[in-house]
Formats: structure tokens, C-alpha cells, sequence
């Protein structure tokens, strides 16, 4: 399948601290020419030295190219973000957080060839804390705004420890969603595919961030932590160099459903990749 019919979209697993988003603010620029892409969504929920987001790092992720930025766990870590995350449209926390959380859980957005995109964000429940249930949760968006119906392509942004709940999760919506894609763990996995249904799926989507480092940050803590269950210090986020991760995935035009996919890496330490269908 040609340029033409076909949606381009990047993803961008959780962005670590300021070597992570240092990267994605240098790269994504150039990512949108060169790919030449049509909407770009990023997760930040680690971006303000490795826990939460603030309003001025969101709205840098913005202007470098993100049409919208997805949270998690680290969701108001800032407690700034409890204030600013209603007039920032663009922000998506967990749609399963409770009834009454301040912000949205999901937003339809006007992609640059012009189709509907709505981002979805959830939160699992397996080894994390305990939310409503990110199925029904994901179940009633996709209801109230069907593919090709209220949106042209949905992604959804899967929060999650385990894989087997996101795994569970795309094959709950498959044929319904565009892209399911796991983020939380910080390393990428190399089962990116597209489902029966036609649903682009990958467990996790990997960090944008330092890789010589304990999910994105300093080892000597997290070491120290394992072996002794005491806590020394805080986390501090990892300053090398940061390696980008993430998903590309092409959306045919007529049905909402995913045609192509692609594992991208670049920079740091991890071994590069590139969506063979975009390398010409």
C-alpha cells in the first residue's frame, strides 16, 4: 500500500527525565518531516525528572510535534498538573481513573490529513493500583465514538505492568481500535503486529530515555533498594544518552484499521530500527 489511503502515525513510549525528553524535543521535528507524519502521540508521564509532568514540559513535547501527550501511574505526580490539566486539552490521563479526577480520559483530535483521531489512555489493574475496570472503561469510549463512526482511527495507550492484560486488552477491541500499544514497563518488546481483526498492537512501546540505567533511572538506588528493602535516597532519572522508542503505524483511510507497523528506535545504546515500509 502506497502514501496515499493511509494515515501515518508515531507513537512515543514514556519519555524519562531530561535526557528522555531532551531527545524527543530535539528528534521529533525532523521525525514529522521525514516520515512524513500526520499525528504523533507521545507518553509523558515519566517527563518531569521521572515522575509526573509539568505545564511547561507538556506544552515543549506540544511545539516539538506531539498532537497529544498520554499519562499513567505518574499522572499528578505534579501536583501542578492538578490544576492546569483541565485547559490542557491535549493532556489524556487514564480513563478509568475515578469519577470526579480532574482532566480528560480521552480526546478526539484533527490529525494533519485531515481524518478524526481519538486517544483513548487506561490504566491496568494486575501489580498496579487498583482502578475501575479498564475494559468497561475502554468499552464505553469505543461505544459512544465508534471507528468510522464518530473517529477515523482510535489509539489507545494501554498502561500496564502485565503483558497479558495488554495482550487481553487488544484482543478485547480488535477490529475496533486502530492501535493498542502497552507502555509502563520502559523496555520495548518485539512483538509488534497486526491482530485478526486488524488492530496494530505492541506490549510495550518502550521508554524514550537513558538505557544505562533501572527503567530510566540511576542504578545505584534501585540496587541498593533490591538488596537491602531500605530506601537511601530518591530515584534520581539517568542523564546519558537517550534512546527513542516507539511504534509507527500506518492506518488505512476506509476502515480505521492498521495496515502496516513498525518497531522505531534510534539513539543511546539500544540497536536502531526503522519501519522498513518508511525507510524509502
Amino acid at each position: 500500500m502506497g502514501r496515499g489511503g493511509a494515515l501515518r502515525l508515531l507513537f512515543l513510549g514514556d519519555v524519562v527525565g531530561r535526557s528522555g525528553r531532551a531527545a524527543v524535543v530535539e528528534a521529533l521535528p525532523g521525525l514529522r518531516a521525514r516520515y512524513d507524519l500526520d499525528f504523533v502521540v507521545v507518553n509523558g508521564e515519566n517527563a518531569a525528572g521521572g515522575f509526573g509532568i509539568t505545564e511547561a514540559i507538556l506544552q515543549d513535547l506540544l511545539d516539538a510535534g506531539a498532537d497529544a501527550v498520554t499519562l499513567g501511574n505518574h499522572a499528578f505526580d505534579q501536583k501542578e498538573t492538578l490544576v492546569y490539566i483541565d485547559r490542557q486539552e491535549r493532556l489524556v490521563r487514564p480513563v478509568n481513573f475515578p469519577k470526579g479526577t480532574p482532566g480528560r480520559g480521552s480526546g478526539l483530535y484533527r490529525a494533519r490529513n485531515g481524518m478524526d483521531v481519538l486517544v483513548v489512555n487506561a490504566m491496568g489493574r494486575v501489580f498496579m493500583t487498583e482502578l475501575d475496570c479498564p475494559f468497561r472503561a475502554v468499552d464505553a469510549e469505543l461505544t459512544a465514538c465508534p471507528l468510522k463512526q464518530g473517529a477515523d482511527a482510535i489509539v489507545i495507550d494501554f498502561h500496564a505492568e502485565a503483558t497479558s492484560e495488554k495482550q487481553a486488552a487488544a484482543y478485547f477491541v480488535d477490529g475496533r481500535a486502530s492501535l493498542v500499544v502497552g507502555t509502563h514497563t520502559h523496555a520495548p518488546t518485539a512483538d509488534e503486529r497486526i491482530l485478526p481483526g486488524g488492530t496494530a498492537f505492541m506490549s510495550d512501546a518502550g521508554m524514550c530515555g537513558d538505557y544505562n540505567s533501572v527503567l530510566g533511572m540511576e542504578t545505584d538506588e534501585p540496587v541498593h533498594r533490591f538488596l537491602t528493602r531500605i530506601p537511601r535516597a530518591r530515584f534520581e532519572p539517568a542523564t546519558g544518552p537517550a534512546t527513542i522508542s516507539g511504534l509507527a503505524v500506518e492506518i488505512d483511510d476506509r476502515t480505521g484499521l492498521a495496515v502496516r507497523v513498525g518497531a522505531l528506535r534510534m539513539g543511546g545504546v539500544l540497536a536502531p530500527a526503522e519501519p522498513a515500509f518508511w525507510a524509502d
